[in-house]
């Protein structure tokens, strides 16, 4: 047999992956539960028999008219005011965080972030050949600004990535946070040429659209910031996992980096004009959400009757425990046609929002389970 030359940071490395057990009740990767509406996918379906005899072409490298539809949707959203050359697309927000870590990471930088948080920051690191540090959130994942602060300094990150509301544990940044770590950040990058440098704060908002109506998104932070990225995503609210299509919006000086490192013709035509033609719906695509959000909010109460210890959660998911023995737990609730997480701290296991049907099912294995 051949020897090759893997990387030695990638040796007994596995790839990334949530179970896809083929089980009734699917409620570990924060899927909406909801499938697209068939008005939506009649739209997508005309979208893409209109360009699909063009398809011999290139797709517009730049996704041009898909980012001012992005740019609109986040004004109706979040009340902020973007152009075109403030928003970046691709395929899912993963690929806007690699072109990031490609952009500003490398040999001999530095990420850093707050755990538990998404674990694929540091396998984005990892694939950068950047050095990943962490400090550790509060009790309450909540984060100490204090730790914070110190590891800025001592680290002087290229890159600092925060999720708000943060996977998965659920916690949102309040804004007065974000604003004072945007202050710290200000000169806490490398030294280039012997001046300091601004580490880039991506405050990454994958579940923004269930967080609860007095939590404000940070791209309401963006025009005094030109070192913060805000990352969206269609997967979640949207109910379009499967178009992987993810978004940032930034200064249109982090966005001309960010085409720098993207591969030629990134996002297909196909992805392009079948996430416009969502964007198109994005009320009817959105309607679940309020519903989403009253059905976690019932489920944190629930779990909390039951004696469960459940995270403030402004996302679609809820993380609980603790249990002497999270992955019995989940083997149970597997061999019911329930499948969820095991991630987190030990002790803790998270479960998406499903529909009604499926969130009662998880209610009753668990009560028989830990009764």
């Amino acid at each position: 047999m051949v020897n090759l030359p893997l990387r030695e940071e990638l040796r007994g490395a596995e790839p990334y992956g949530a179970p896809q057990d083929p089980v009734p009740v699917r409620l570990n990767v924060n899927e909406n539960p909801y499938p697209v509406p068939d008005q939506v996918v009649q739209t997508m379906v005309k979208a893409l028999e209109e360009i699909a005899p063009g398809l011999n072409r290139y797709a517009d490298r730049d996704a041009s008219e898909l980012r001012a539809d992005l740019a609109a949707y986040l004004k109706k959203e979040s009340s902020v005011t973007l152009e075109p050359d403030q928003i970046w697309a691709a395929n899912g927000s993963n690929e806007v965080m690699l072109h990031l870590f490609q952009a500003y990471g490398g040999a001999g930088r530095v990420a850093l972030s707050a755990i538990p948080t998404y674990s694929m920051y540091h396998e984005y690191a990892r694939d950068t050949g950047t050095a990943w540090a962490t400090v550790e959130r509060t009790d309450d994942f909540t984060l100490d600004l204090g730790k914070l602060e110190q590891a800025l300094h001592q680290h002087r990150p290229s890159l600092l990535l925060l999720a708000s509301p943060n996977n998965p544990t659920g916690t949102a940044l309040p804004l007065t946070q974000v604003r004072q770590i945007l202050r710290m950040c200000a000169t806490t990058g490398p030294q280039i040429d012997g001046a300091d440098t601004a580490t880039v704060v991506v405050i990454d908002e994958a579940y923004a659209e269930f967080r609860r109506p007095n939590v404000p998104s940070a791209l309401t932070l963006l025009a005094d910031h030109p070192h913060l990225v805000v990352s969206r995503t269609m997967s979640k609210a949207f109910s379009l996992a499967g178009l992987r299509l993810g978004y940032c919006a930034g200064d249109p000086t982090i966005i001309r980096h960010l085409q720098t490192v993207r591969l030629p013709y990134h996002l297909s035509a196909v992805t392009q004009a079948c996430a416009r033609a969502a964007l198109a719906h994005s009320d009817q695509l959105l309607a679940a959400v309020d519903q989403l959000r009253q059905r976690r909010d019932d489920l944190v109460q629930w779990l909390r009757e039951e004696g469960f210890t459940v995270a403030e959660s402004d996302a679609n998911f809820v993380l609980f425990g603790p249990f002497a023995n999270r992955e019995d737990v989940f083997q149970q609730l597997l061999a019911k046609g329930i499948l969820i997480r095991v991630v987190g701290p030990e002790g803790w296991l998270r479960a998406s929002v499903g529909t009604e049907s499926e969130d009662a099912r998880l209610r009753a294995a668990l009560k028989e389970i830990t009764r």
